[in-house]
Formats: C-alpha cells, structure tokens, sequence
C-alpha cells in the first residue's frame, strides 16, 4: 500500500473511535460525504468491509477492529514523535481538545483559560459541552472534566476546583401555593424541573445523603433539559425545582430571589479534575495548561 493512503488509514480510525462520521468528519474538517466516499474507497481497496452503519451509529467489524486495534497505537506515536519535535520550538503550540459538562467550561475552565490562551497564542483550545463519560481516547479528546469520584481508569487527574455541592431551589411563586420539602421522599408531591444525560442512561437521579443514609430520588416534572443553565432559567421563571451547584444559585438564594430547601441533605463532593491519558511525554503545550488550570486553595 503505498504512503497515499495513510490518510485513508487515518481517516478509518478517526471514524472507528468516534464512531459516527458526523463527529469523525468534523475533527477532521471534511465533510461528511467526502469522508464516506474515503472510506468506502479504502474498503474496497483491501477488499474487506472495515465499517457496520446502522440506525445506532457506526460499529468496526472483525477486520476493522482487528486493523483498529493494530494501526491506532502505531499512528498515535508517530503523533506523539511528531508533537516532541514541535515542542523544540520556542513557542508551545498545538490543538487541546476537552470534554466537561456546561457548568464545569463556565465556571470553571473558562475563566483561567481567558488568562492563559493571550500569552500563549498559538496553543488553540476546543471546549466540548457533554453530559456524558466517554472513552477520551477513542473519542479523540486530549482530556475531560468530572467530578473527582467519576475520573477514568488508568488517567493522571488534577483538581482544577474547590469541592462543591448542589442545593435545591425552587422560586419564590412555585412556593406560594406549596409546602417546602422535608425529606428527599417530599420531592413526589413536588413538580421538579430534570436533567437529562447520556452517561445516567436518561434522567438524572438527585443524590442525597444525611449521616451514613444515601439515597437517589427519581423526580418529575413537566420540563426536562439537557444543561445546567435552561434548568436555572425554568427553576427562575416558577417552573419547578432544580438541583443546581451553589456557587450557580446562592447569590440569587441570598437576595431572595430563589428558596433553598433540603440543605441538610446536600452533600459536598469532590470538585472538578481535570484527567488525561498517563503518556510518559505529554505535549509542552498540555503540560502548561494543566499548570493554570490547576486548583490552588
């Protein structure tokens, strides 16, 4: 085969990994058909079918992953080799793709970025809004963002935030005509506004602990999202409760503006880590970012 077609090969991992060409397409900046047309010329060049499309997505079949699983590793360090050597110029440079949940971006990463990206500019950051634990590596991320008890197996973390809590908070007009909760078990009686993720499987279950209790409760409502802050905008405008972070919600607890309840049930967890592959050499342009984004009490 000859050195042609390793961007064929290339573009075969970038879809196994992400499995979809609608995401593989855009970490490649092709477009969708023109992908396809690559990778069916690719399959009928070595004469086997590399890749399974159906309603789901894109699946590798037994030759796929078996080409997968062999070429990806091999492409990876040549990156990595190709990176070391750009890391001799003067200046970092280089492409940081992360996956973390909305709040987590604005509250968190954002800011320390808008300080760091001026003095370094030719290192380019891509934030990726996800509700979602997903595989970094086969989703072609160079890190993610979670809470300190969800970080990945095999991964170097650093916390990049102060531990926090949720409150539930609902408005001032919700609660003109309902009682306030007492307990967890309270919230059946209660519209509650949900969040929906793909990592939960479907809605997110509230967690709740007191002493040694713990307990996850199921709500309901009329509305559901699929980010922190419409979930803020709804709980503002009366239309249920939310469970939102603190550091989001107390300022308008404090004016007010939103009700606090449950607060003895909220636990504190631990706060946002930043996690990415164990590499032995990782790029100079990561290694200073995870340096600014480090969490200093």
């Amino acid at each position: 085969m000859s050195r042609d077609s390793f961007s064929d090969l290339l573009a075969f991992i970038a879809v196994a990994r992400a499995r979809s060409f609608t995401r593989a397409a855009a970490q490649l900046r092709v477009t969708q058909p023109a992908l396809s047309y690559t990778i069916r010329a690719l399959e009928e060049r070595l004469g086997v079918s590399l890749l399974i499309r159906s309603a789901r997505g894109v699946s590798p079949t037994e030759a796929g992953q078996r080409l997968l699983n062999r070429l990806a590793p091999e492409f990876d360090e040549i990156e990595a080799e190709i990176q070391s050597l750009a890391e001799l110029r003067d200046e970092p440079m280089g492409t940081i793709r992360i996956t973390a949940i909305d709040y987590a971006i604005r509250s968190t990463l954002w800011p320390k970025l808008a300080t760091f990206l001026p003095k370094f500019p030719k290192i380019k950051v891509e934030l990726i809004n996800e509700y979602e634990r997903v595989d970094i590596v086969a989703r072609g991320y160079d890190a993610g963002v979670r809470f300190g008890q969800e970080l990945a197996q095999d991964m170097i973390s650093v916390q990049i935030g102060p531990d926090l809590r949720n409150m539930v908070v609902g408005s001032k007009s919700y609660f003109a005509a309902r009682p306030r909760p007492e307990t967890p078990g309270d919230l059946t009686e209660h519209v509650c506004i949900n969040l929906r993720t793909s990592t939960y499987g479907g809605l997110y279950e509230w967690e709740f602990s007191k002493g040694k209790r713990r307990l996850n409760a199921r709500v309901e409502g009329t509305v559901t999202f699929n980010n922190a802050y419409d979930i803020f905008e709804a709980a503002k405008a009366g239309f249920g409760l939310a469970y939102l972070p603190e550091e989001m919600v107390r300022s308008w607890v404090s004016r007010g503006q939103l009700i606090s309840v449950l607060e003895d049930w909220c636990p504190v967890w631990p706060g946002f880590h930043l996690y990415y592959p164990n590499r032995r050499q990782p790029s100079r342009a990561m290694t200073l970012l995870v340096e600014a984004l480090r969490y200093q009490p």
